[in-house]
This record gives C-alpha cells, structure tokens and sequence, in this order.
C-alpha cells in the first residue's frame, strides 16, 4: 500500500477544512460592470484495486473531478455578455493513471492539463458561442446523474482504477484494462466553435467543431451535435439529453459514438438515471443507477446510489462486462466540501477461451471547492 509522502499532508490539512468555514465564489466587480471569478477545488482520495491476486492502494487525484483552478472575466455590453474563461488541471497523479505496472510521478503537469481557454458570447436573442480551448457541444451529455454521489460511482466507470488490468485465472496479468473493457462514451474537450441556440422551455441545441491543439503529433478532428433538456416537470427535477460524435483520425477508421442519459430527481430525494452508448469500433453498454439524497445531518445533504453498468464487444467481438458499485457522499456545506466513498465489483469475460478473476475497487477521500 502506497501513499506519496509529498501528498499526505495535502489530504490532511484538506481533512482538516471540515473545522473550518470558507468562502467560495467570490467575485470580484469593476465600477464599469466587469467581474473577474476565480475558482478551483481540490479533490484527494485512496484508490484501491484488488485484481484478484493482489490489491494495490495509491493517495491520488480523482480523475472522476481533477484538482483544477480556474477564472472567468465577464464583461456585460447590453443584454449580452463577453467571458474569457480559463480553467487547468493541477496536474498530480490521477486515479486513472495507476496500474499494477505503472507508478506515474506525484506530479506532472503539460499543457494537456489546459481544459479551458476560451472566449464565450452569451447574447439575449442568438444563442451563445465559443471559440477556443473547451468543451465540445456534447461534452457531458452521456453523463446526466441527479444522485449527488458523481464523485465515488458514476457511468464513467474508468475514472476510478481505470488504468489497472484483469488478471486470468492463472494469475498473469492480460493487458486489458478496467478502462477499455468497461468503456463508457461522451463529448470531449478541443480546440473547436461551437454554438449553442437559445434555450427553449429548456431545450438546447448545441454544434461543434474541433481540432485537437494540444497533444503533439496528433491532428485528430472533431465534429458533434447535442441535444439537451434542463427543467422542471411539476415539482420532477430533469435533465436529459442525446449526443452524436465523430472523431477524425488520420491513418486510422473514424470514431463515432451516439450517446444519452437521463436524469430525474423527485421530490423525496429518490433520484434514477440511465445513460447508454454506441461505438462504431467498440461496442456499446447500458447504464442504470438509483439513488437517494437527504438531509440525515446538519451539517449539508447525504447521498446513497447504487448503480449497474453492462457493456459488450469493449475490446473484441463477443466480449462482456458487468459492474456494479455503492456511493455515499456526505456535504459538509459551510466549508464546501464533500466527503465520498465508493466501491465497484468488475466481472469480464470474451470469447479467447480465457477465464478472468473478478476485481473490486474503492475510492475515499473529499473534495474541496474554493
């Protein structure tokens, strides 16, 4: 079991907030309008991954929120507005860059880190556009959850031991990993334009075009479409939307990926939500989760969810992949934390005629706004 020396003290005094009140969402106005808002979280955790032979246990960043900084500087011309956003990962080692033969540095930030560098024009009658560094029109779209507990289980399933590899029944490690056997699809982040028409009883149309700018050597395009619903149905919270995307890859066939979710919170806390996908070259899988939120405890909301991921022909025709996982979040809401712990069982089997162990996972940790 492995904690990097340099990160425990983070995790301790990040704990330690729990005593203490913060502020978060400060903005920051000039006398001709403008607003500059700066913004970030922290959000460390233990991930565990047991293959079925041996467990291995890292302090990480968790990939299902990476620790991140921001800003945002608005400037008001009418009914309009003008923002440059700015937003990068802090770069420490994430759950998802462990394996059972990789020990990624404690720290390593580049310039794939740069989630947003983008220019927003939000006008009163044509819609909002974009230019820059920042997130496709499906971004998110395939990941709609109203359970609260995002941070410990969600349809993203390789966010948390995503790096890590089955092991055979002989005890050798097969090369195939919890992230491409238990893939799950959505928008990205590009260099791109994108425009989103004005909302319409909650309806949004959204279309993009990108280019990869920050990997080197890699040129690969994107286009994509979305169309999504925020709102209220009586007193039913939704959310739900449908995206298609096509990644261009020089050299090699095109992706193309058709995903949804939907997401529905009722009034007595009960919340369910269901996403689903398709790709040309992997395979497809379905996604079930229901949860609860209350407020057992003074101090902010509680959230269970229990969820059921199935997913087939991952990594090869005939394979699949079965999932389920427990989250409970707990909100501590004068210090803008949330204390998490999840756990996921793996099961996989193709049609090689090898046997795989069943794996198990689990995350604790929290995650500080500011």
């Amino acid at each position: 079991m492995t904690y990097p020396r340099r990160l425990i003290p983070v995790f301790a005094g990040l704990t330690g907030l729990v005593a203490v009140p913060v502020a978060a969402d400060t903005v920051y106005e000039s006398p001709g309008g403008a607003t500059f808002t700066p913004y970030g979280h922290l959000n460390f955790g233990i991930t565990s991954f047991d293959d079925g032979q041996d467990e291995n246990s890292q302090f990480t960043d968790n990939a299902s929120s990476t620790s991140r900084l921001g800003f945002r500087l608005s400037r008001p011309f009418g009914e309009n507005e003008l923002t440059f956003r700015f937003e990068t990962s802090i770069g420490f080692a994430s759950s998802d860059d462990f394996s059972q033969t990789s020990d990624p540095d404690d720290f390593d930030w580049d310039q794939t880190n740069l989630r947003h560098v983008d220019l927003i024009y939000r006008t009163a009658q044509f819609g909002t556009f974009y230019v820059g560094q920042g997130s496709m029109a499906s971004d998110g779209i395939g990941q709609f959850d109203a359970s609260g507990t995002g941070l410990a289980a969600s349809v993203a399933i390789g966010d948390i031991a995503g790096g890590f590899e089955l092991r055979d029944t002989t005890g050798a490690l097969t090369g195939i990993e919890i992230g491409d056997a238990f893939a799950t699809f959505d928008g990205t982040r590009a260099g791109r334009i994108r425009y989103d028409t004005p909302e319409f009883n909650g309806f949004t149309l959204s279309l993009a075009a990108g280019e990869n700018i920050l990997s080197d050597d890699n040129d690969d395009e994107f286009y994509d479409i979305a169309f999504s619903y925020e709102g209220d149905i009586g007193a039913t919270e939704v959310s739900a939307g449908v995206g298609y995307s096509v990644r261009e890859r020089p050299g090699s066939e095109d992706r193309e990926d058709t995903f949804a979710s939907v997401a529905v919170k009722l009034p007595s806390g009960f919340n369910f939500s269901f996403s689903a996908g398709d790709r040309n070259t992997a395979g497809d899988y379905v996604y079930a989760k229901v949860g609860y939120e209350t407020d057992w405890l003074d101090v902010g909301s509680t959230a269970l969810s229990l969820d059921y991921f199935a997913g087939s022909d991952a990594v090869s025709d005939g394979d699949d992949a079965d999932s389920f996982g427990i989250a409970v979040v707990q909100d501590f809401d004068r210090q803008n934390i949330e204390a998490y712990f999840g756990y996921r069982d793996y099961s996989y089997s193709d049609t090689t005629g090898a046997q795989y162990q069943d794996a198990s996972s689990y995350i604790i940790g929290a995650r500080w706004s500011f």
